[in-house]
């Protein structure tokens, strides 16, 4: 396969050798608890940090769709290190992990490109780890598929609302699941992260995707990717998909122990 961006993250973020991975995913997959969702599940959000610390949180949400079909999945990243205008697709080829090579869809990708707000972006990609991040996990729960990677350079409302009405005319037709990769607060004190958190999982919970992002503007909330939360949770509920369940929250300390700078996660899954 041409245009096969390799794994940034094999080794550091999740372990390189594909049969300890396999066992890590199905180890944390395996702690969470039996939660079920009656209902067809449109989008997850769930946290971006190395599988030690987020890897247990995302399983909450990953669990439910365990041996789901799909006819594609969209992971929508915020950019950590690029900076560019509006979103950014990678359009062929596919993404490498320890398990394989996961294609991309590429006529979901050109559909997106229609849009003024998606443009087309390697580079975007190349270093970003927010995408990554979720494939090992989806290539054990889903097995094979073909998904499309977006990253957002501006996380504005206006640029969200943008993105959301490009997904929906570009999925409709299509059974999609949408994946949001955020984490919450960063490097506050256990108690402060709390109550950050506390404000943008509220708007979450709602399904209220304009109070998520004033509260994310204003201060009164942090997450990284909340521009790919507020887009899922406004795709999902164009796709009827309006019911909002809070599956686990934490944060680093509770595995570092260190309650002095943390960064929060959380999982959620939007179904209907």
């Amino acid at each position: 396969m041409k245009n096969v961006r390799p794994s940034i993250l094999a080794g550091a973020w999740y372990p390189g050798n594909p049969s300890v991975l396999k066992r890590d995913i199905l180890d944390y997959l395996k702690a969470a608890p039996d939660l079920p969702v009656e209902g067809e599940i449109k989008g997850l959000i769930v946290p971006h940090a190395g599988y030690v610390y987020s890897g247990p949180v995302a399983a909450h949400a990953y669990r439910l769709v365990r041996d789901r079909s799909y006819d594609a999945v969209i992971v929508i990243g915020p950019s950590h290190r690029y900076a560019f205008a509006g979103a950014a697709v990678y359009p062929r080829g596919g993404f490498e992990t320890p398990l394989g090579i996961v294609p991309v869809h590429e006529e979901l990708a050109d559909r997106l490109t229609a849009s003024s707000v998606v443009t087309v972006s390697v580079q975007a990609h190349a270093e970003e780890h927010s995408v990554e991040i979720q494939l090992p996990f989806l290539q054990v729960v889903l097995g094979d598929f073909s998904f499309v990677g977006l990253v957002m350079g501006e996380q504005t409302a206006s640029v969200c609302r943008d993105l959301s009405c490009a997904l929906y005319e570009a999925v409709l037709g299509k059974n999609v699941l949408m994946i949001a990769s955020s984490d919450l607060s960063h490097f506050h004190d256990a108690d402060a992260a709390k109550r950050l958190d506390a404000v943008a999982l509220k708007h979450v919970e709602r399904n209220d995707t304009e109070g998520l992002l004033a509260s994310l503007a204003d201060g009164k909330a942090e997450a990284c990717g909340g521009g790919p939360m507020a887009v899922v949770l406004m795709t999902a509920s164009r796709l009827g998909a309006k019911q909002i369940r809070l599956m686990k929250y934490a944060h680093s300390g509770d595995v570092t122990g260190d309650h002095r700078s943390v960064v929060g996660y959380a999982a959620a899954v939007c179904y209907r």
